[in-house]
């Protein structure tokens, strides 16, 4: 699985730094992808943080 964030769409709220930083980090107020490519053991977490995304900015390619 793939994980992008939307930079034009992020608000940076922090929602999916703090389900899964190990993805995701807020820099410069846009969350960005640490790892595009998803490790399978946080395949689960990458999807709340998507679901949990109060601008739908995170899409996930499988």
């Amino acid at each position: 699985m793939k994980v992008f964030v939307n930079e034009d769409t992020c608000i940076g709220c922090g929602l999916c730094a703090d389900t899964c930083p190990d993805i995701f980090e807020v820099i410069e107020d846009k969350a960005v992808v640490k790892i595009s490519e998803v490790p399978e053991n946080y395949e689960e977490l990458v999807k709340e943080a998507k679901d949990n995304c109060p601008v739908d900015a995170i899409s996930i390619e499988e």
